[in-house]
């Protein structure tokens, strides 16, 4: 069975985040072996340096690594990813499972992004708009984003 994995920096605290977030677990549970972890963000100043933000990048880098199973395709969520139509996720998905792999991973960083070094390891970086959401939403919108991608390669009418 396809493994899917959501790496998240950052906690939901927001009780309707919550609620989305789980629903759309428990219906990806029909499809897929799904995991999400949620990894601290890095404490900043209140007006940190390029410097102080690249080094907190790095550490939470660090930590994403350390979640990612051996063998896994990294899919970096940020604004300057390939933006893709559900279908075409679709299809990834469908292409990734046939390929014989196992585990596939999606990031989604902290409020300052993810660092560059962790982007240039990412088999797909994928852009979930030009506009600016927040981090919790983004979340949402990515396990939906999945759950639809299932729907639309079981031939479902969800996808309209």
């Amino acid at each position: 069975m396809l493994s899917i994995h959501l790496i998240c920096v950052g906690k939901l605290k927001e009780k309707f985040y919550l609620e989305a977030s789980s629903e759309y677990q428990k219906r990806l549970s029909g499809y897929c072996s799904f995991t999400l972890t949620e990894l601290p963000e890095e404490r900043l100043p209140a007006n940190p340096s390029q410097a102080q933000i690249d080094a907190a990048l790095e550490r939470e880098g660090a930590a994403v690594r350390g979640k990612i199973p051996p063998n896994s395709r990294l899919v970096c969520l940020c604004v300057e990813g390939k933006p893709r139509s559900s279908p075409e996720l679709a299809r990834l998905v469908a292409d990734f499972a046939q390929s014989g792999q196992r585990h596939l991973v999606f990031v989604i960083g902290g409020s300052y992004g993810l660092a560059e070094s962790l982007k240039r390891e990412a088999w797909l970086r994928l852009s979930m708009s030009p506009m600016t959401f927040p981090h919790h939403l983004a979340r949402v919108m990515v396990l939906e984003q999945i759950y639809r991608a299932f729907k639309i390669n079981e031939g479902s009418s969800y996808h309209k």
